[in-house]
């Protein structure tokens, strides 16, 4: 056997005598600091060793003889046996496992003991829950807070693992979707290590995250605790650290991939900031989220206040903060699992109700008030409807659902609060809804019932005219197909405002059989028409009467079969068929040409 290259001499693996196999390690050199095994090039008997430990050989020169063996050799293997692992490689092994010992929940039991007994899971709990079984894969677990001018490496890696923040990619609804459209971005803030407050490597990790979720458009779900800044790093040398760019990395996101963001315990600062620029926002009834803890409230001189009494979850989704609300962390990641899937593709269908129960489910009285959202839950796969915001902006309901397995947005208008009218909440949320159905590609289904915008001196205090604008500008430049059924009122601006600015803007405008129509309330229309009629009659039975009269003149004038008579709207159709309307409406529609929305309002 010659040499296959210049080398230096280790070690022999083999005496003089031994009988050899094809394959087997025979000797060991060095070249360029790399040590090679060289095998045996046939079987035999090693006859002589040519060279020995400590020499220098050059390509070509002779190592070693093999000799025939007396006896036949030994039945040769398959394959050349697997040299056995390097003791480095196990100790390097060994002190890396001990290493990510000190990441996980169970090195810090009494922190872990301190969290449950307040009612919460650890950040590490909430990620395995929410991701599917072995799915997810860590970014920067070996991370510790940068205070190595204050601290021991020992005590940085025992009391900061991961700096407060895990970071990885998993699976979530894989069953459903498969490998490639469950793949999803993780973020989990630990407000058990540094109260949860973001240092340097945390916000290093973070952006870290977000440009891979933005480079591969994976969806991503923040799990948002504790504080801001975190003012004790000191291996980096700032000053205020307002140059990182992680909140801009979080906002980029927005329009391009869905985000969800989960608070539960207290989300404040720099945390609640990220939260606030997710498409969606999840809280449990006992967390707090505000963009100041007490300390910084106290700092600024605004007084003294326990951190229960600031944002508390209550308050937050009646203003519109909050886009769920629910029970507990559990009852989060569930919700968010289910948000998820309706931007991760279609599902199996699932029945929906008898659609001849469509026709009984508006009250007989054409002023009385009924709970609109049975309407949809008549129409959609049964049970898939998530009704979102409901603490907000009362008179709209929002919705994601599915048809024959498909995932469409849904605006109701809403009898139960101001009849229907829009006010600025109202428009408000249904203008950004839009805009976050256009943003990821979800068709929208209008169910129309409102007299019309709200209006009044209280009302147009509130910037009514630039709110209920909202709703034109956000319809006019969506992508997506857009369909609308009048259930019973289609009055006014508001009505448009409904129907993507008009009722010929969505793929089909159609309506119930008893759907009324006008520039305005009829009633309304009646006084006002026809004021001086009214006058000229006494008041009490006599103008009653008349004002009845004229009032059966205008429902009959507005009724839905003249509106599809003078073809303001495309169909009356019964009730039973609106599902099938929507079905062949969804098969063949198409995102319009044009740019996407590139955003989603935070609002």
């Amino acid at each position: 056997m010659r040499s296959p290259l210049q080398a230096q001499v280790v070690q022999w693996l083999v005496q003089p005598g031994d009988p050899v196999r094809l394959g087997q390690p025979l000797l060991v050199v060095e070249a360029m600091k790399m040590e090679h095994e060289l095998p045996a090039e046939r079987d035999g008997r090693l006859a002589d060793r040519l060279v020995a430990p400590g020499d220098t050989v050059n390509a070509g020169d002779p190592l070693w003889r093999i000799e025939p063996l007396v006896v036949p050799a030994p039945t040769p293997a398959a394959e050349p046996p697997s040299p056995a692992a390097p003791a480095a490689d196990s100790e390097a092994l060994h002190r890396l496992r001990a290493r990510l010992a000190f990441v996980e929940d169970a090195a810090r039991p009494e922190a872990v003991a301190r969290r449950h007994a307040l009612g919460l899971r650890t950040a590490r709990e909430n990620v395995a829950d929410l991701c599917d079984p072995g799915s997810f894969i860590e970014y920067g677990a070996l991370a510790v807070a940068a205070q190595a001018a204050r601290r021991s490496e020992a005590e940085l890696i025992a009391q900061t693992p991961a700096d407060g923040l895990v970071t990885g990619i998993g699976a979530v609804n894989g069953a459903l979707f498969g490998a490639e459209r469950s793949r999803t971005a993780v973020l989990a803030y630990d407000a058990t290590v540094l109260a949860g407050t973001q240092g340097m490597r945390n916000h290093q990790k973070t952006d870290r995250l977000l440009g891979i979720a933005l480079d591969q458009r994976l969806p991503v779900v923040l799990f948002a605790e504790g504080g801001g800044g975190r003012p004790g790093d000191t291996d980096m040398p700032i000053v205020a650290g307002l140059h990182v760019g992680t909140f801009a990395a979080m906002a980029r996101l927005s329009g391009r991939v869905p985000s969800i963001g989960i608070a539960a315990g207290r989300c404040f600062a720099g945390n609640a900031a990220l939260l606030g620029c997710c498409d969606l926002v999840i809280a449990t009834r006992g967390s707090n989220i505000g963009m100041g803890g007490p300390a910084m409230v106290e700092g600024g001189g605004l007084g003294r206040f326990p951190p229960e009494a600031i944002g508390p979850a209550q308050v937050q989704h009646a203003n519109g903060v909050i886009d769920l609300l629910v029970d507990g962390e559990a009852q989060a990641v569930a919700a968010a699992r289910r948000a998820l899937a309706f931007f991760q593709g279609r599902v199996a269908p699932v029945p929906s109700p008898p659609p001849e129960r469509l026709r009984e489910a508006l009250p007989a009285s054409r002023s009385r008030s009924y709970d609109s959202r049975a309407v949809l839950h008549g129409l959609a796969d049964g049970g898939s409807a998530l009704w979102l915001r409901e603490g907000f902006g009362l008179g709209i309901h929002t919705a994601l659902a599915r048809f024959d397995g498909r995932a469409v947005g849904v605006l109701v208008n809403n009898p139960r609060h101001l009849g229907g009218a829009i006010d600025p909440d109202a428009a408000d949320k249904a203008a950004r809804f839009m805009r976050w159905c256009d943003a990821h590609g979800l068709p929208l289904l209008s169910l129309v019932d409102t007299p019309g915008f709200m209006v009044g001196p209280e009302v147009e205090a509130r910037a009514q005219v630039r709110h209920a604008s909202r709703l034109f500008v956000a319809a006019a430049a969506l992508r997506v197909p857009f369909f609308s059924v009048v259930l019973r009122k289609g009055f006014g601006l508001g009505a448009m405002g409904m129907t993507a600015g008009g009722f010929h803007a969505p793929g089909f405008t159609v309506a119930w059989p008893g759907a009324e129509f006008g520039a305005m309330g009829l009633e309304g229309a009646v006084r006002l028409g026809y004021r001086k009629e009214l006058e000229a009659v006494p008041e009490g039975p006599q103008r009653q009467a008349l004002f009845d009269e004229l009032l059966a003149r205008q429902i009959a004038q507005g009724a839905a079969i003249p509106m599809a008579t003078t073809l303001e709207i495309d169909a009356v159709i019964d009730p039973a068929d609106t599902r099938a309307w929507l079905l062949r409406g969804l098969e063949g529609a198409k995102l319009r040409d044009g740019p996407a929305v590139r955003t989603v309002d935070p609002w």
